[in-house]
């Protein structure tokens, strides 16, 4: 019992960016599938909207919703985007605001933004767990 009222607390504190991003994948005409509690969202317009975006993404995740340039993106991306998923369950409405303010400290530092962002090498250490980047926290180190 104790396990299930984790798993919906989870759910209700990512509640807000999981519901903006189902009303933004209606409205980009998304399809739409659901796999291990998470709903992938890949469609024509979702593959634009994530590929002219200022850093070109092959997926993206908001609460329990995953954008995905197609189904392959979607299949490779999975880890990465499950432990975006995994913050957003921790973070809740709080995670976009704390990921751009990471963002924006670590380009005021001259670091790199994206890779640098502690939420991003979190993401990063599921694919390759080995990376140099990962080890010492930037390439240039």
């Amino acid at each position: 019992m104790t396990k299930r009222i984790l798993i919906l607390s989870a759910y209700l504190w990512a509640s807000p960016n999981t519901l903006f991003a189902i009303a933004v994948g209606m409205l980009l005409g998304g399809r739409m599938r659901l796999h291990s509690g998470v709903l992938e969202i890949h469609g024509h317009r979702v593959r634009r909207v994530l590929a002219s975006m200022p850093i070109a993404a092959n997926a993206m995740t908001m609460g329990h919703v995953v954008f995905g340039q197609s189904p392959v993106a979607l299949d490779r991306t999975r880890l990465h985007e499950r432990v975006h998923v995994h913050q957003y369950e921790r973070w809740g409405p709080f995670f976009i605001p704390a990921y751009l303010a990471c963002s924006a400290y670590l380009y005021l530092v001259g670091r790199d933004g994206y890779r640098d962002n502690p939420f991003e090498v979190a993401a990063y250490a599921v694919d390759d767990p080995g990376h140099p980047r990962l080890r010492t926290g930037h390439p240039t180190e």
